[in-house]
Order: structure tokens, then sequence, then C-alpha cells
């Protein structure tokens, strides 16, 4: 059954980063605790709401058991909500919203009645031609229950089954349809179907765990669950996976031009993931020896920012010799700061978040590694406690180069006009930080991030691998962010 409850449409769809899990037990096991704690392996990719569904398919066809709410997965979900979910096949969703309908209308996994049965989807991406295709659906009669545009696919998928053969045939004629960053997995009635776009912007692997088939948007799930990795989705593969034909892969969208995106890499992935046969951590440990070469200092430590940081951290370390120490105390139970939808909210988490260790910086001169400056107002309040806590000189190197440009792939990338960097110098970016030096990872050491594979870097060199939209997708709903764009941070 659906819980997704009515809601009025009046803006165009929204750009959020997500998390997906999926799971199909040939041998007829519930599936929903594997999904609870694979979900709360990819808490990090969306803190705001999740949701489950599952299904029996031995049982009646179409009947969806689903919960879903607001908040993180242990707050939502009891183990009496988990006992009541009973079935073998199921979906999960974690999901932040960069700007607006913070709502638990919104939350997903979609689920779909249609005279073909029922769908569950759960997406992780941005579609850039999303308002089009909502508004040829709602010139046909189409009613929609969220703003968000996971619900396009969904009906794309429906009205082609209504004449495909199969589930299969009607997901891959519905995806050709649509433009943008998709890594979504698709529950029907005795199918579960795991599909990514051709550029590969977003991750998706595939598991197995005895009879069990698994799809998650990153491996540290599969190895939360005692999962075996398997492989990747390619960029532009669609798998269908069943009880008779086991996974079947079909390549009809896959292409020669990917674009990852190197955010994954630098900052949204868990270190203890793999993306596209790249350790994510290596790929912070190259950038940490990069900033070494390119941009050093003399300095007594070497310290990282929670979390994403410190690997970055400790390649510096290692390539300068300069030691890697601790200075921060992060409060595990505070959501991330740059993922908030409202500005003050990152502005008043930062000290509930992280606190300085003062014996191990007083009196030395640092440097303060972070993945990032987006909007810089985070960074500056860190260098003002370290210095406050007695570090002599603080020197800030950011594993990414500046952002310059907005993310319409699924990254909460926000418009040019709130990027410290927009029109600033390094030199000026440094003066508002009041930091005494300033270095950034440079352009051309992104390719040794993701060891020589293909991605896109839209949002530091403006270079995008899709033509932007006319409309921006990604709108703002809430007034005090709207009011924000209007003024240089």
């Amino acid at each position: 059954m659906s819980d997704i409850m009515d809601y009025s449409f009046d803006e165009d769809a929204l750009h959020e980063e997500c998390g997906v899990f999926g799971i199909y037990d040939f041998d007829g096991g519930d599936v929903a605790a594997s999904i609870y704690y694979g979900l709360f392996a990819l808490q990090h990719r969306g803190q705001e709401s999740c949701g489950i569904a599952v299904s029996d398919t031995e049982g009646p066809k179409g009947k969806v058991l689903s919960a879903k709410g607001m908040g993180l997965v242990n707050e939502v979900f009891t183990p009496e909500d988990l006992d009541k979910l009973k079935g073998n096949i199921g979906v999960g969703h974690v999901r932040y919203s960069t700007a607006g309908a913070s709502t638990r209308e919104n939350a997903q996994p979609l689920v779909l009645n249609y005279v073909k049965g029922t769908l569950g989807l759960a997406h992780n991406g941005n579609l850039v031609n999303a308002p089009e295709l909502r508004r040829e659906l709602e010139l046909n009669g189409a009613i929609f229950q969220t703003t968000i545009d996971s619900e396009v696919i969904a009906y794309h998928i429906a009205r082609e089954r209504v004449k495909a053969p199969n589930v299969e045939q009607a997901v891959l004629q519905a995806l050709k349809k649509v433009k943008g960053s998709y890594s979504l997995i698709i529950m029907s009635p005795r199918k579960l179907i795991g599909a990514r776009d051709p550029f590969g912007f977003r991750p998706l692997c595939i598991g197995r765990r005895n009879n069990t088939y698994i799809l998650a948007s990153e491996s540290c799930a599969l190895d939360t669950i005692g999962a075996e990795f398997v492989r990747d989705v390619e960029p532009g593969e669609m798998v269908a996976i069943s009880p008779e034909n086991g996974l079947v892969s079909y390549r009809d969208m896959c292409q020669d031009k990917h674009a990852r995106c190197i955010f994954e890499y630098i900052y949204f992935a868990r270190p203890d993931s793999v993306f596209d046969k790249m350790s994510v951590y290596e790929s912070r440990i190259i950038a940490g020896r990069c900033l070494a070469k390119d941009s050093p200092v003399e300095a007594d430590l070497v310290v990282g920012v929670p979390e994403s940081g410190n690997a970055a951290a400790l390649g510096y370390s290692l390539e300068s010799g300069i030691p890697y120490g601790t200075a921060f105390v992060k409060n595990s139970y505070v959501g991330r700061t740059f993922i908030k939808p409202k500005q003050s909210q990152r502005e008043s988490s930062v000290q509930v978040k992280l606190n300085v260790l003062k014996d191990a910086v007083k009196g030395k001169r640092v440097i303060m590694i972070d993945d990032s400056i987006v909007r810089g107002t985070t960074s500056d309040r860190i260098v003002s406690m370290l210095k406050e806590a007695g570090a002599t000189e603080v020197h800030v190197r950011i594993s990414s180069p500046p952002f310059l440009h907005p993310c319409y792939f699924g990254t909460d990338i926000p418009s040019e006009d709130q990027l410290i960097a927009h029109n600033r110098t390094t030199e000026e970016i440094r003066e508002i930080l009041g930091a005494d030096s300033l270095g950034y990872l440079r352009l051309e050491r992104l390719k040794e991030l993701s060891a020589g594979r293909q991605y896109c870097d839209g949002c530091f060199s403006g270079n995008y691998p899709l033509e932007p939209p006319k409309e921006d997708i990604r709108g703002e709903h809430d007034a005090t962010v709207r009011e924000n764009r209007k003024k240089r941070i």
C-alpha cells in the first residue's frame, strides 16, 4: 500500500542528493531488516527523510507494504515497524532536499499503483528535462502527488508498461525520454531492476549474499549486511534480477562518453566505498599528496576537518613529512552542515558539530585540510576556532578546486551568487576566512582522483557534459534561501 499523501505542486522539480538500496531474496526471506541496515550505511547521503517498501513475490500480486518519514533511519523505523514489513523483495531510500519541500510527501520510495500492478521506485539524481516531461503528463491528465522529478520517471514507466511486453522494456523506453543523472532501483511484483544514466553521474553497484541480490548506491552498504561486492552497474546499463533468469544486463543506452561526479570521490561517498573500481579513500589520499606538492607550506601539524578531510590530510602528511594529528572532536549525532536546507541552520550548527582539542594545536602552525569551501560560512568559523584555541598560524588547504558554477546533476552546489569563490581571488577568500594562507587542488589534478576515468567537473570548470536546463529546476521554495541569493555571502 502507498502512504503518499496529496500535495499541491507549485514549482519545478527539486534537486536532491540521495542514497538508494534494493534487495531480492530468492529464498523468500524477509528483507526489511537488511534494507534498514543498508540505509543506515548510506545515511551520509541523505538525512532528512527515509523510506522502505517491500513486497512478497509469492503473495498477492501488487501488494506493497511501505513505511517512511522525516528524520534519520534509526529515528523513523522501530523494530515493530520492520516486523510489519513482510516481503522478500524491497527498495529503500534516504534523502535530503537542497531547497523547498522537505516534507514527508516527498520521501521515497515512491509506490505507484497502475493497471499492470504496482511499482516501487527509489531514485538518486536530477533530471534536467523534468519540467517538460511533467507538463506533458499533466496535459494528459496526470495528477502528481509530490514535487520531485522521480515521480515523472515512475509515471513514464507506468505508461510504457501498458504497451510493453515486460517491465524491463517499459523501463528502457521510459529512460530514453529522460535526460540528466539517475541511479534508479525499481521493484516490480516479481523483478528488481537497477539502472544508471548513460554518463554514470551517480554510483550504483551490485552485491550478492547467498541466494540474495542487492543493489546499492555504495559498496559500503553491501559490507554492512555481509554481502559480497559483485561489480558496478555500468554507465547506461540496466540490470533485471529475477529467480528465473538471475541477473540480466541490458546495454542499449551505454555510450563511450562518461561523466562520473568527481565530488563523489572528494566528499559524498564514504571513504570505505569503491566507486567504479576506484577506492574513495585512495582518491582522497591522492588529493592530499597533490596539495602537498602544489601548495607546500612550513608547519608543525597537518589536521583534517572530519570526516571527508581526514584522508586528504593524511595524504598531505605522507607527502610533506609534516606530522598528521587530530585537532577536532566531532559530535557524530549532528548532520552535515553542507546539506542543511536553510542557511541559518548551517551557521548555527558549526560549533555544535566540532570542538577543538586545545592541547593539540596550542602554539603550533597548523595546516587544516578540508574537502571544499562552498559559501564560506563554516570555514571561517573553523579557522577562528583553531586560532582561539592557540594555533599560531592556520594554513587552509582544500582538496577540491574552487566552486565557481552550480550543479544541475544531483549535487547541492547552489547558484553562482552564493559561492564564495565567484568573482573573488584566492587572496580575497583567504582574507574572509582569516587564514594565513589558502591553497586549492588544481583543476588538472582531478583526473588523478578518478584514476583516469572520465568525470564531470562542471561545478569547477563550467564545462557540463549536458547542456544546462533553460529553467533552473533546482528552484528555491524557502524564503530564507531566496533572500540569501540576493546578497553576496
